[in-house]
């Protein structure tokens, strides 16, 4: 299990998940910035790293094959405690930093980043939870969470709103001391389903629309379990790639919720929502470098293996700058992904560098997979190679969370207040 640890991030040292870097680290601070391991990270990082490569590696092809949702993979790690990891103590949860969330989420993302994203989506519903709900709230529904094997989904996507999402068209109406929700949600993770151990039913983070004159101020989020009548989910979305992750259309109609679910205040929906995006976006990048990592040890074992004109293709300089180049991208998303779960842990505000993290990560996971594809060569195009799968699971790490274009606007905006005429 994974040790309770303090949550003094400032100087806290840190180290890479990746076995290369970790040669050339120190284990100990030498200054008020390190990149050593302290032991409680040591702990977190192997036994991510070690459950990611004996659990996730070897069954992440016929996941991928059968597109067969990972319940088994997800109990043991629910089990090894590497699911809900930034949940409070007080929840149940291990109250982890957010350096040492995204170290697990890069090795999970490692092992196959559609396992990551099954993973992540609870952080993803629960991160408005631990932002905005009452004490109530976390108490009843992070510490179902906690307790056995459960999803949970954010619901906040729709057919016609995706990146505007104050375009969405969810309704919440107040009728005496309940809300009636109607609307429809699309890309919702590991919806409508059970535990084959457990009677619970997971739940969903819902934004709606309360005050349509309002604008971005009249959304609301609420808590909405996924057993009450008028849901209706789906047919199982058939993706490009992370293909054992679940995702659906879901409707919602005359949604009964109680008062008590409603998450905050009303009209403080998109405020929760975003506040989350500072939580979940270094995770999701971070399970992008997980992703770039593994392209680059897979590319630079094969470019050794392959020969030809009498040599390994690695030390051609053509095959070697493309592996370098690989190399650079993993390092750099991955320093980037620190530094926004860095900002996080010390207590400030760290959307700038959530949405630089996200929007280097992505990229470097698509440009190593297609890299790492090149270095295969034919071969890498086929289905029985690690790369072609890498290269289909990297691109929806654009698009999700926010697409590439979303972070360079969030980035744009915040530069007029660092650097003012």
């Amino acid at each position: 299990m994974i040790p309770r640890v303090a949550l003094q991030r400032v100087s806290r040292p840190l180290a890479s998940s990746c076995n290369a870097a970790r040669n050339y680290a120190t284990s100990s601070a030498s200054g008020p910035v390190s990149f050593g391991l302290n032991d409680d990270q040591r702990a977190i990082d192997d036994l991510s790293r070690t459950f990611a490569r004996e659990k996730i590696v070897p069954a992440a092809a016929e996941l991928d094959r059968t597109m067969e949702y990972p319940w088994a993979i997800l109990k043991e790690a629910h089990a090894a405690g590497l699911m809900n990891t930034h949940v409070a103590e007080e929840y149940g949860g291990p109250g982890l930093g957010m350096v040492e969330c995204s170290i697990i989420s890069e090795n999970l993302g490692f092992g196959c980043t559609g396992v990551q994203t099954a993973i992540e989506a609870n952080g993803l519903a629960e991160a408005p939870l631990i932002v905005g709900a009452s004490h109530e709230l976390k108490m009843k529904y992070l510490g179902r969470m906690t307790e056995t094997p459960l999803v949970a989904s954010y619901a906040v996507t729709e057919p016609g709103a995706g990146s505007d999402v104050a375009a969405i068209k969810t309704k919440a109406v107040k009728e005496g001391d309940k809300w009636v929700i109607n609307g429809t949600k699309m890309w919702m993770c590991s919806t409508n389903r059970r535990s084959t151990n457990s009677g619970h039913a997971n739940w969903f983070f819902v934004l709606a629309v309360t005050d349509p004159s309002a604008g971005v101020k009249g959304l609301t989020g609420f808590v909405v379990e996924a057993d009450t009548p008028g849901i209706t989910p789906g047919r199982k979305e058939i993706n490009m790639g992370q293909r054992c992750s679940d995702t659906r259309m879901v409707t919602f109609q005359d949604v009964v919720v109680p008062q008590e679910n409603v998450i905050g205040a009303v009209g403080e929906g998109f405020k929760l929502a975003m506040k989350a995006f500072d939580i979940t976006r270094p995770l999701v990048a971070a399970g992008a470098v997980g992703l770039a990592q593994r392209a680059l040890e897979e590319a630079t074992k094969y470019a050794q293996e392959r020969k030809t004109m009498g040599k390994a293709i690695i030390d051609h300089q053509g095959v070697g700058f493309m592996l370098a180049d690989m190399a650079v991208n993993a390092e750099a998303a991955r320093a980037l992904v620190w530094k926004s779960a860095w900002v996080k842990d010390a207590g400030q505000r760290n959307s700038y560098y959530a949405s630089m993290a996200k929007l280097y990560a992505s990229r470097a996971a698509v440009e190593n997979a297609s890299t790492g594809v090149q270095v295969f060569g034919g071969i890498g195009f086929n289905t029985e190679m690690p790369m072609e799968k890498l290269f289909r699971d990297s691109k929806i790490f654009e698009l999700y969370e926010g697409t590439s274009q979303i972070q360079r606007l969030v980035i744009s905006r915040h530069l007029p207040g660092l650097y003012p005429a």
